[in-house]
């Protein structure tokens, strides 16, 4: 699409410019398709950690085609917070949300094996989390000293670090699997890197819309040839309603203080990622450093949507980072565009066909997209690290935060005489590793001799 076509280049970088519907609409769901796959995976992943995400024999399975509903619903609703805005809430900005692989590491261990019963603690720990989210849009400004390249840079590579396993196991089978013969088969890898291939082949030699949704390609690549193999079912789609409204408090209240502590926590991680959003978006599109009043803005939308959407059983919603290069890409800033989006997302939200649909994808042809996706996570650290001088005493700080974290994560036994509550805290590995990184910055001098 050219500029001409489009506007000129003055309102292209215009916020409240609004192209043509003909570019608007293709624009908006190509924001959708950038995000899609990475937006309802999250909670394909804490299902099947609870114990109720793949097998449709289960009666608890339907409880994962809400929780990717909810998925859907409370991503066009915190995208509109933040596209539209309602007074302080929103940066008024093309912000997409969505549901964040970033609490995954705290979310996986308070629910494992538990089943439907462990989702009342969870989703009272996102509410919580929410609104400790909300109010660190008043302070996000003055606690950025304490989060420097070096600290950012291992936290978002530790996160990636600990769902790698996830996107292994997934491909190989899955849980369910694990044990088994079937695991870790042919027929289990095959459709798994037919995802990765294609994924590949299409990011890196096609352009435009195909290259940006090549993982949601890829999969459905991957969908193809497992379907050829047998290994897709289709039993919940007739099953599933034509249109069903969310549930407040479906899973209940449960006040769990290490999954609180480790929601507040990850909010602040979260809150960091915003402001890089954020600024990469008025620098990419527009040309021009964001405002305060933007960054706060963002900060209370991320928040609220959490809130809500934990209050609905949704998980907790954060600025999508494929934003930011979409529009480096188009060159396009309009918010309304993003607001097509949302209202998209908002309509598939509240079809359970279409998450029913969704469920059918096997859990290997998933593991090839997450192992695609989570090693971009940990690709995404180390080139923030990458800004970080590296003298002896920031050497030292990374060294032993992540000896720390990654070493809890693979030996959890380790602390098996700890209460639950701080085994699920220091297991993940990422607030171990996070903590020390932060303390470890704070108090060690500058020039460590």
């Amino acid at each position: 699409m050219t500029h001409t076509s489009l506007g000129t280049a003055a309102e292209l970088r215009d916020p409240n410019y609004t192209p043509p519907l003909t570019h608007a609409v293709p624009l908006g769901i190509q924001h959708v398709l950038a995000m899609f796959v990475s937006n309802v995976t999250p909670a394909i992943i804490v299902a099947g950690a609870a114990g109720f995400g793949f097998g449709s024999n289960s009666p608890d399975f339907p409880n994962m085609i809400y929780m990717i509903q909810m998925a859907m619903l409370f991503a066009g609703i915190a995208t509109l917070f933040q596209s539209i805005g309602m007074g302080p809430v929103g940066a008024r900005l093309p912000i997409v949300q969505g549901t964040s692989f970033a609490f995954l590491p705290v979310m996986i261990p308070a629910v494992a094996g538990q089943g439907v019963a462990g989702l009342a603690g969870l989703m009272t720990g996102v509410m919580i989390g929410g609104v400790f989210h909300f109010f660190l849009g008043t302070v996000i400004g003055r606690i950025r000293f304490a989060l420097p390249p070096l600290v950012t840079g291992l936290i978002v590579l530790m996160i990636g670090l600990s769902l790698i396993q996830v996107g292994i196991q997934y491909a190989a089978g899955g849980v369910p699997k694990q044990g088994s013969p079937e695991f870790g088969t042919a027929a289990m890898w095959i459709p798994a890197l037919v995802v990765i291939a294609v994924t590949l082949g299409l990011k890196f030699f096609t352009r435009g819309l195909v290259s940006v949704a090549a993982v949601l390609l890829g999969l459905i690549a991957g969908y193809i040839v497992a379907l050829g193999m047998g290994q897709v079912s289709f039993a919940n789609v007739a099953n599933a309603a034509v249109f069903a409204p969310p549930m407040p408090f479906k899973w209940g209240i449960e006040f769990n203080t290490a999954i609180i502590i480790g929601m507040c926590f990850m909010a602040v991680i979260s809150a960091i990622e915003t402001v890089g959003d954020v600024s990469g978006i008025c620098k990419g599109g527009a040309g021009r450093e964001a405002e305060d009043r933007e960054i706060a803005g963002a900060t209370y939308a991320d928040g609220l949507g959490t809130a809500i959407a934990g209050i609905f059983g949704g998980l907790p919603n954060t600025s999508f980072s494929q934003n930011v290069g979409l529009i480096s890409m188009t060159g396009v800033m309009s918010r309304h565009v993003v607001t097509i989006g949302a209202v998209f997302l908002i309509v598939c939200g509240l079809v359970p066909k279409i998450g029913a649909i969704v469920s059918t994808v096997p859990i290997n042809v998933l593991g090839g997209g997450v192992i695609v996706m989570f090693g971009m996570v940990a690709a995404a650290g180390i080139n923030m690290l990458a800004e970080v001088h590296w003298n002896r005493r920031n050497m030292v700080i990374f060294a032993v935060s992540l000896s720390v974290g990654l070493g809890l994560q693979l030996v959890p036994d380790a602390l098996q005489h700890l209460p639950r509550s701080l085994q699920i805290l220091l297991t993940s590995g990422l607030l171990p590793a996070a903590a020390l990184a932060i303390v470890l910055n704070l108090a060690l001098p500058e020039e460590l001799e």
